[in-house]
């Protein structure tokens, strides 16, 4: 049974500290309810539970990586602005584009549905597709170049999934996914 948000979030929070003190110092404090909700309001999209769940955690992380391999988590702000950003960019995009089916591993270049969360300090981002579909709720790799992927392993199934595989590949040093968890310096890393 996969945890909580707020139950992964402890357990990742009790690993960072014993294990990774530098990641853990980068979490940032809960985000303001008044602040999400504004920050909805800016997309004309709720944020799924799970997402306001963890940002009342921690309002990102700061640049730091957290989740594998490489993905920093966005602030309540930084998601707004992401979100705007690749908007604005897909826009022009002429109407009589070929429809992606919204159920396939591959998604168009962008989604004004998707909601982005996470970061690689590249210009791609990890994205909620909230489009109306018993997918509803799974994570895809909203690459700037490529487009984006929806990865059918059950890690990628949902933000309370992706943070339960996270905290337990951490807890007992199994892959997520493919990857695995390293401490540098006290800093968490992870690798392929």
């Amino acid at each position: 049974m996969t945890s909580s948000v707020t139950e992964s979030w402890t357990r990742i929070e009790a690993w960072l500290v014993a294990n990774a003190p530098r990641t853990f110092a980068k979490l940032a404090p809960p985000a303001d309810r008044a602040v999400i909700a504004a920050a909805e309001e800016a997309l004309g999209l709720a944020f799924p539970p799970a997402l306001t769940e963890s940002l009342l955690r921690h309002d990102g992380t700061a640049y730091g990586v957290l989740l594998p391999p490489f993905w920093a988590m966005l602030g309540t702000q930084h998601i707004v602005d992401a979100w705007k950003r690749r908007t604005h960019i897909y826009e022009p995009e002429p109407s009589d584009t070929e429809p992606h089916d919204a159920e396939s591993e591959y998604g168009p270049w962008w989604h004004r549905q998707w909601i982005p969360f996470a970061a690689d300090g590249s210009g791609d981002y990890l994205v909620i597709d909230q489009r109306p579909t018993p997918q509803c709720g799974r994570i895809g790799d909203a690459d700037h170049e490529d487009g984006c992927r929806f990865n059918p392993h059950p890690m990628w199934a949902s933000l309370p999934e992706l943070l339960d595989m996270t905290a337990t590949a951490l807890e007992s040093g199994d892959l997520a996914d493919c990857y695995e968890r390293v401490v540098l310096d006290r800093e968490l890393t992870w690798e392929f």
